[in-house]
């Protein structure tokens, strides 16, 4: 098992992506403290699998997007672990809409969790990692939309990447203290979300995807797996993406924006 004995915090892990890598982490020997929103079963149902299966797994509600709960979130996990190993930044939300119709209030509320999340978690897990003095890894997850530019989704691709340029310099500041930092970014995959806002998602980005398909959730573990094992030992600070090779050609698939923005609810 390559993460036996090791202490991983997933934000956001109730369901997609971010369910997937706590599975995958669990499977691998991981105690598992699963983030997710207040009020959901979502995240409760992922603690259930888990321990059925043999595994050892934790659910902690709380917001990301608000500092003064992660800080108590990280406060319990000192609390009763006394340490964290690896800390996966998954929590993040998409907000779609027209570039003409975004609004201060989208743009903050992609911000606060996307970005501000994001750096918040990763200080107080590397407070934790320092003290230990045995350091870890932290996983930020971006998205190919960083690098190109998708329609409907300015606030998103701007918080990615953002995100990619914070996991640099969050590499370099931690390597003394042996907190490696990496981040990679999911193509276009086969998330509820997805499938709800456009049901003919799998056919419209098949269609432009190198590879013919739509990634599965599930394809992420892997990735996850090794930037958190000593397998990457001697990596970070590095960016890599999983998207069936949409990065190299940069086809779009217009019909499966279309559909996003008008099924997400945005204005």
């Amino acid at each position: 098992m390559r993460l036996k004995n090791k202490i991983a915090l997933v934000t956001g892990a109730g369901k997609g992506i971010g369910k997937e890598i706590a599975l995958g982490y669990a499977a691998e020997g991981a105690t598992v403290i699963i983030n997710d929103l207040p009020g959901t079963d979502y995240a409760g149902h992922v603690v259930k699998d888990i321990v059925k299966k043999g595994g050892k797994a934790e659910l902690y509600e709380g917001d990301m997007s608000k500092v003064a709960e992660i800080r108590k979130m990280f406060a319990y996990i000192r609390q009763e672990y006394g340490q964290l190993d690896i800390l996966v930044n998954n929590a993040g939300i998409t907000g779609w809409s027209d570039f003409f119709d975004t609004d201060e209030a989208l743009f903050d509320k992609v911000i606060g969790l996307n970005i501000k999340g994001t750096l918040f978690c990763s200080i107080e897990a590397a407070r934790l990692m320092k003290e230990n003095g045995k350091g870890g890894s932290i996983i930020n997850i971006s998205s190919i939309c960083s690098v190109l530019s998708v329609k409907n989704l300015i606030c998103y691709s701007t918080s990615k990447g953002g995100i990619e340029a914070m996991s640099k310099q969050m590499a370099v500041e931690l390597a003394p203290f042996k907190i490696r930092v990496n981040t990679f970014g999911p193509g276009p995959i086969n998330t509820e979300r997805n499938l709800i806002e456009d049901p003919e998602y799998k056919e419209n980005w098949g269609r432009v995807v190198p590879m013919q398909r739509t990634g599965e959730p599930e394809e992420m573990i892997g990735p996850a797996i090794f930037l958190a094992s000593d397998e990457s030992s001697y990596v970070t600070g590095q960016l890599f993406y999983v998207d069936g090779g949409w990065s190299v050609q940069g086809k779009f698939a217009e019909d499966s924006m279309d559909s996003q923005l008008k099924n997400s609810g945005a204005k």
